[in-house]
C-alpha cells in the first residue's frame, strides 16, 4: 500500500472513529460520522441526496488530463481539488473516493485529477502544474458557484506540489485555501528525520523512531532519476524488497550499484544528523535538483494568498509535526489554522488517545470555507 494512500486512510479512520467524548450534533460531526459509516447509513446520508461522480477529460493550454468530478445534488457552495495520494490506484483509491463523496454531500464540488506520477509512486515538482491545471478546470466548470470559494487539498508529501501550485501566478489570487494533512516545509529536514530519527524542536534535537516506509518510498520514486540503468533497476528492487519486508537482505543488490547509486544508499544508512547535509549534497544532481524543487523552505510563501488549514499528528513517525508548525509560520500571521492531533500518527491511529474534538474543529474550519458563497448552509 502506498504512502499517501495510507495517509488518506489514516485521516478518514481518525476523523470518524467513535469515542467516549460526545461531539456537538452539528454538520461537522455528521461529516465525521458519515466517513466512519463507510457505505452504511449515517445522519448525513439521511439528510442529503447522493452526489454524482463523473469521469471528465479536460485540456489546459494544450495539456490534457482525466479526472473524477464529484457533483453535489444541491448547488455547490465551494470547490476543492483533491490531490490523489502516491498510490497505484490513484484517483480510484476507495478511501479517496469516500472522502470526496462525503465532501460532495456537504456541497463541495470536488475534482480529483489523475496524475500519472503519483500512480507510479513518485512525487515530483512537475506535478504542481497538474494540480494547478485541475484548479483552473474546477473553477471553469458550469457547476462551480459564481461567488464560491475554491481550494486544494492534499496529504503528506503531496502537500508540497499543492502549495507550489497555489503559488503559481496563474491561480495564486484564486486559491482561497489549502488543506494539508501531515505535510512538510523543509524536505531536507524530513529526509534527515526518516533516515536518522532526529528532528529539531525549539533548536534542540529530538528523537523518535522513524517509520522506514518513508525512506524506501523515497528511493523507489527517485531511482528513475539516475542516469545508469543498473542503478535504476537495482534501487527500485531494493526499495520494493524493503517495502515488502524491512528486514530483507539486500546485499546481492547493493553490490551492483555504481558510486552514484551507492551515494543514495549511504544517505539512507546514515544515523548521524550532523552528517546528513554532506550526504544530501553528495546525491546525484538529478535527485538533488528534484529535492530542491519540491522544498518549500526556500520558497517565498509570503506570496501565498490561500489560507492554510493544516492538520498533523503529534505521533507522526514519517514526517514530524514540527514541519507543519514551520509551514504555518512561513505565511503571514493569521493566515493559517493549525490542528496538532494527539493519537493521529502518519500510518497508524491510537484510538484511546485520539483527540476527536480537534479533528471535529478542523472539519468545522473546512466547512466554513463555504460561507462566502453567498448562500446559507
Amino acid at each position: 500500500m502506498a504512502l499517501i494512500s495510507l495517509i488518506a486512510l489514516v485521516f478518514s479512520v481518525a476523523l470518524f472513529l467513535t469515542g467516549c467524548m460526545p461531539l456537538p450534533d452539528d454538520e461537522a460531526a455528521w461529516v465525521l460520522q458519515d466517513l466512519a459509516a463507510g457505505e452504511g447509513d449515517s445522519r448525513l446520508k439521511q439528510r442529503t441526496p447522493e452526489p454524482a461522480r463523473r469521469t471528465v477529460t479536460y485540456t489546459v493550454q494544450g495539456r490534457t488530463y482525466r479526472g473524477h468530478l464529484y457533483v453535489p445534488a444541491q448547488p455547490a457552495l465551494a470547490g476543492l481539488v483533491l490531490v490523489p495520494g502516491v498510490a497505484e490506484r490513484g484517483w480510484n483509491d476507495p478511501r479517496l473516493v469516500a472522502f470526496a463523496t462525503t465532501l460532495a454531500r456537504v456541497r463541495f464540488l470536488v475534482l480529483v485529477p489523475d496524475l500519472p506520477n503519483l500512480r507510479a509512486l513518485r512525487v515530483q515538482a512537475e506535478d504542481a502544474q497538474g494540480v494547478a491545471d485541475a484548479f483552473v478546470q474546477l473553477r471553469a466548470r458550469a457547476e462551480f458557484p459564481a461567488s464560491g470559494r475554491a481550494g486544494i487539498g492534499a496529504f503528506s508529501y503531496a502537500v508540497g506540489p499543492a502549495v507550489l501550485a497555489a503559488l503559481k501566478p496563474a491561480i495564486n489570487e484564486q486559491v482561497d485555501f489549502v488543506l494539508g494533512v501531515g505535510g512538510y516545509h523543509d524536505l531536507n529536514r524530513v529526509i534527515n528525520f526518516f533516515t536518522t530519527g532526529y528532528f529539531e524542536q525549539e533548536e534542540r534535537w529530538r528523537y523518535m523512531t522513524p517509520n522506514s516506509y518513508g525512506k524506501w518510498v523515497f528511493v523507489y520514486g527517485n531511482a528513475t532519476l539516475l542516469s545508469d540503468p543498473t542503478d535504476r533497476t537495482m534501487l527500485r528492487r531494493i526499495a520494493q524488497r524493503k517495502l515488502d519486508n524491512d528486514q530483507a537482505d539486500i546485499v546481492d543488490l547493493t553490490t551492483q550499484l555504481t558510486l552514484k547509486g551507492q551515494s543514495l544508499l549511504n544517505l539512507l544508512e546514515n544515523r548521524d544528523p550532523e552528517r546528513t547535509p554532506a550526504l544530501l549534497a553528495g546525491l546525484p544532481a538529478a535527485i538533488r535538483a528534484e529535492v530542491d524543487a519540491l522544498n518549500l523552505a526556500d520558497k517565498d510563501l509570503s506570496r501565498l494568498r490561500a489560507r492554510l488549514i493544516l492538520l498533523h499528528g503529534t505521533d507522526d513517525n514519517i514526517i514530524p509535526y514540527t514541519e507543519t508548525l514551520a509551514l504555518a509560520t512561513s505565511v503571514p500571521p493569521g493566515q493559517s489554522d493549525v490542528f496538532l492531533i494527539e493519537g493521529l500518527a502518519h500510518v497508524d491511529v491510537q484510538p484511546l488517545r485520539l483527540d476527536r474534538r480537534s479533528l471535529w474543529r478542523a472539519i468545522g474550519v473546512l466547512l466554513a470555507q463555504r460561507k462566502d458563497a453567498g448562500e446559507e448552509d
